[in-house]
C-alpha cells in the first residue's frame, strides 16, 4: 500500500517546531508544503546508466537532478557512497531492502543516452517503503548544446510527483547585469536559466535600463529605457532582439507588465508631474488611463485571471499597496503595516501577492492574502527588493544590496515558508529579476 507523508508544522511536538509524518492509508509518498519546518525528504539517485555514447552527460545530468530537488529545500540526497546496490539496468527489478536500509524514502533510476546530436534522459520514480513505482517511467530530450533542459524536465517530473505541485526548474530568468562603480552603474539586459546557467546578454550598457518583465509565453520581454536621457517603456522579441518604443505620447513611462494573456500592457505614465498607470493595447498601442489622482501611481501587476490590478500609490501619504478592477475604478487599499510598501507582484496561483518593505530601517521581501490579510516577511536585509514568481507560485526571487559604498546587488531565492533562501549562482552583480513562464 503506498503512503502518503505530509510534512506539516507541529509546533506542539515537544515545542520544537518541527515537522511530523503523519501516515495516511493510501495515496502516493507525497511532501505537502507548509510554512512548517520540515526535515527534507531523504531520496537516493542511483547511478545512472550509459545506454549509448552518453559521455560526460551522464554525470551532468544526474548531478543536475539532484542539485534541482535538493536546491528546494524539501529533499535530501543520500550520497552514492552510502549506496548498497545499483539496478543492474534501467529496467531491472529494484531491490527494494537495499534502498530501505540506508533510509530511503524516494528512489530514482535513470538512464542516458546521445543519439543524433540530440541527449536523451530516462528516469523511473519510486516509493521505497511501499515497493512501488509512482507513476510510468518517462524520457525526455534536448540538444547537446542544451542538454541541461532534459535534466531539468526529468527533476520537474520527480518535484511534482513527491510534492503535488507544478514544477519550475525548466524556466528562465531574465535580469540586469551591473557592473561598474556604484556611482555609475552599466546595466544591461540578460536571460538565464532558474539556476543562474546559460546567461545570454540581449542589450548592451550603451543605455541604462531597468526591470524587464517576461510576455506570458517568455516570447517578448517590455523594459524601462533611458536611451533617449528619460525613462521609456519598450518592447523587445526575445529571438530578433528586435525593439519599439509603446508609443510616442509625451511624457516618463516606466514599470510596465504584460496581462496573463498578453493582450494589455499596464505601465507608468508621468505628465506635468503626475504619475498615473496607464493601458495599453500590446497590438494596436491604444492607450487609456487607469487612474488619475493626485499622487503617484506606479509598480502595477495583473492578477492572474486578468481582472485586477495590484499596484503601488501613494495617496495615503507613503507608499501602500491597492487593488483596483483592470479597467479601473475606485482602488481598495490592502497594506497597512508601518512603513512603506512597493514592487507588488500577483502570484501565478492567484493566492498571494509579494511586495518589498521598508520599516525600521530594514527592508523585506514579504507575502500577503489578495485582502492584506496573513501578511508575512519572507526576508530582512540592508536591502531586499523586487520579488518576482516562480511558475509554480511557490518560490520568489529578489535582488538583495550589500551594504557599504561597494555594496553590490545579487540575485537570491526563497520559498514562501522563508526558511529556504540561497543565492542564485551568477557569477556578478545582478538585480530587478523577473521569473518566466515554463519552457515548452
Amino acid at each position: 500500500m503506498l503512503r502518503k507523508i505530509l510534512l506539516t508544522s507541529v509546533m506542539a511536538l515537544a515545542g520544537l517546531g518541527m515537522a511530523a509524518p503523519v501516515m495516511a492509508q493510501d495515496g502516493p509518498l507525497r511532501i505537502e508544503i507548509t510554512d512548517g519546518v520540515i526535515e527534507p525528504m531523504p531520496f537516493a539517485i542511483a547511478a545512472f546508466h550509459d545506454e549509448g555514447g552518453a559521455g560526460q552527460y551522464l554525470q551532468q545530468v544526474q548531478q543536475l537532478i539532484a542539485a534541482d530537488l535538493t536546491g528546494t529545500g524539501l529533499f535530501r540526497e543520500i550520497p552514492a557512497s552510502a549506496h548498497i546496490a545499483r539496478p543492474a539496468s534501467f529496467d531491472a527489478p529494484v531491490s527494494y531492502e537495499d534502498w530501505k536500509a540506508i533510509n530511503a524514502q524516494a528512489l530514482i533510476t535513470g538512464a542516458v543516452s546521445v543519439q543524433g546530436g540530440k541527449v536523451v534522459v530516462k528516469f523511473r520514480l519510486f516509493d521505497v517503503f511501499s515497493g512501488q513505482p509512482l507513476g510510468d517511467g518517462m524520457q525526455f530530450d534536448a540538444s547537446t548544446g542544451n542538454w541541461r533542459r532534459a535534466a531539468h524536465k526529468a527533476a520537474d517530473q520527480v518535484y511534482a510527483r513527491l510534492t503535488g505541485e507544478s514544477p519550475y526548474f525548466d524556466s528562465r530568468v531574465t535580469f540586469v547585469q551591473e557592473t561598474g562603480p556604484k556611482d555609475a552603474r552599466m546595466k544591461r539586459i540578460g536571460i538565464m536559466d532558474y539556476d543562474g546557467a546559460n546567461v545570454k546578454y540581449l542589450t548592451d550598457d550603451s543605455a541604462l535600463v531597468l526591470k524587464p518583465r517576461f510576455s506570458p509565453d517568455g516570447s517578448r520581454i517590455l523594459f524601462t529605457s533611458y536611451a533617449s536621457g528619460f525613462p521609456k517603456a519598450m518592447m523587445m522579441d526575445v529571438n530578433s532582439l528586435g525593439t519599439r518604443s509603446l508609443g510616442e505620447q509625451p511624457g516618463m513611462s516606466f514599470s510596465p507588465r504584460f496581462s496573463p494573456d498578453g493582450r494589455w500592457i499596464v505601465y507608468s505614465l508621468e505628465q506635468n508631474g503626475n504619475t498615473d498607470i496607464y493601458q495599453m493595447d500590446a497590438a494596436s498601442g491604444a492607450q487609456r488611463p487607469l487612474t488619475n489622482a493626485p499622487s503617484i501611481e506606479t509598480s502595477p501587476s495583473y492578477s492572474p485571471d486578468g481582472r485586477q490590478i495590484v499596484f503601488e500609490s501613494d495617496r495615503s501619504g507613503s507608499p501602500q499597496l491597492y487593488i483596483m478592477g483592470a479597467n479601473g475604478g475606485e482602488p481598495k487599499r490592502i497594506s497597512f503595516g508601518d512603513g512603506r510598501y512597493g514592487t507588488p507582484v500577483w502570484s501565478p496561483r492567484g493566492d498571494m501577492i509579494a511586495f518589498t518593505r521598508q520599516v525600521g530601517g530594514k527592508f523585506h521581501i514579504g507575502v500577503m492574502r489578495t485582502d492584506g490579510s496573513e501578511e508575512k516577511m519572507l526576508t530582512e536585509s540592508f536591502l531586499d527588493e523586487g520579488p518576482s514568481w516562480a511558475p509554480n507560485g511557490r518560490v520568489v526571487m529578489f535582488t538583495r544590496v550589500t551594504p557599504g559604498g561597494d555594496g553590490q546587488p545579487r540575485l537570491h531565492s526563497v520559498d514562501i515558508t522563508g526558511r529556504n533562501m540561497r543565492p542564485v549562482q551568477f557569477n556578478g552583480a545582478a538585480s530587478d529579476p523577473d521569473w518566466g513562464p515554463l519552457l515548452p
